[in-house]
């Protein structure tokens, strides 16, 4: 019997052809694998099939978080000794939490010069490390009076995930944000609202697919990897999220009306059932480090958008408590068989 507890019970071969490196010519382009959880049934659509799957009155939750320049490099001031980091949010000290890695140790004191991408702009920006912390990351305090969305549009790039094996180029940067990505803080995409166009919105809407918004800011929590064997020993990192009245009132009458929460992407799934821990839905702000893993059981989202995520993640563990494992291994796949494309800027999967 398959111990559901163990990480191995997540793992999958992927050839690496099947990574994408480079979105679809357009969004909505992409394939679409439907798994029907009643029926234990897998189909092939298309994205743009996505309205004839849904019923008027369902309602979709999107996080409209927006991705930030988050990518950053420059080099010891000391030394001269190349650094390159992360980004992952600012502090309410106005500090900056970040990651790196150089040749020799990083301390206390020590700063960080960086120059500005474009080579027509003059100044520099000074980074002072004040702690380090668990995990490998730094406490830095900007030497600077700009705000940190300023400072990072001029010193920072794009950071694409390491499996795209390549720098952010000019059209990541519309292409690695939703439509509707709204509020900067996020240094991953929430990719399942990828695929969304202007013309797909616009026929869900025709039909009476209504929507409702959240916002979970994706950092490092949802892609370390899982270290240890058996998931309940493993931590995840917090991550700022929100959902509002608003978006509870619109949940709570769909559910009244005993249509659909469709929740675009895991990160919309953390949100609200963050939201809901208390076996009541309310308005929620913070930090969430939940964990979704078996048995968990389900207090809101009804059906799910996604894409394929990595082997042995902490994605793949959500989807799977979702659908069941044995389920989404036959679609995982199906999907390898018939050559989707995975990951970011791979193709999606519609779970019913």
């Amino acid at each position: 019997m398959t111990d559901l507890n163990s990480i191995h019970a997540y793992d999958y071969q992927l050839p690496e052809e099947l990574i994408a490196s480079v979105p679809a010519d357009r969004r909505d382009a992409s394939r679409l694998l439907v798994v029907d959880r009643a029926t234990q049934s897998i189909s092939h659509r298309e994205f743009v099939d996505l309205p004839k799957l849904l019923d008027p009155g369902d309602l979709l939750v999107l996080n409209n978080t927006r991705v930030v320049p988050a990518r950053i490099a420059g080099v010891r001031t000391s030394t001269g000794g190349k650094w390159e980091g992360l980004f992952l949010r600012e502090t309410a000290e106005g500090h900056w939490r970040l990651i790196g890695q150089t040749r020799g140790h990083l301390k206390p004191g020590e700063t960080l010069t960086l120059s500005p991408l474009n080579p027509s702009e003059s100044g520099e920006l000074v980074l002072q490390l004040v702690s380090k912390c668990d995990g490998g990351e730094w406490i830095a305090a900007p030497q600077s009076d700009e705000s940190t969305i300023d400072l990072l549009s001029r010193f920072g790039t794009i950071p694409l995930p390491h499996y795209m094996q390549r720098e952010a180029e000019e059209t990541d940067y519309e292409r690695y944000q939703t439509l509707y990505a709204e509020i900067p803080g996020a240094v991953a995409a929430p990719t399942a609202g990828l695929h969304f166009t202007q013309e797909v919105m616009e026929s869900l809407t025709k039909l009476g697919v209504s929507k409702a918004h959240v916002t979970l800011h994706v950092g490092l929590g949802t892609f370390r990897p899982v270290k240890v064997d058996q998931l309940s020993e493993h931590e995840m990192h917090a991550e700022w999220c929100e959902i509002g009245a608003e978006t509870i009132g619109r949940i709570e009458q769909t559910k009244a009306a005993q249509k659909r929460v469709v929740a675009i992407g895991t990160t919309s799934v953390r949100t609200l059932e963050s939201a809901a821990k208390e076996q009541e839905l309310q308005p929620f702000v913070g930090e969430t480090n939940l964990f979704i893993r078996p048995p968990y059981e389900f207090q809101v989202v009804d059906a799910l958008l996604t894409n394929f995520h990595l082997p042995k993640s902490t994605l793949l563990v959500l989807v799977s408590t979702f659908a069941g494992r044995e389920l989404i291994q036959r679609a995982y796949e199906e999907a390898i068989r018939e050559r989707y494309r995975f990951f970011s800027y791979g193709d999606a999967m519609l779970i019913l």
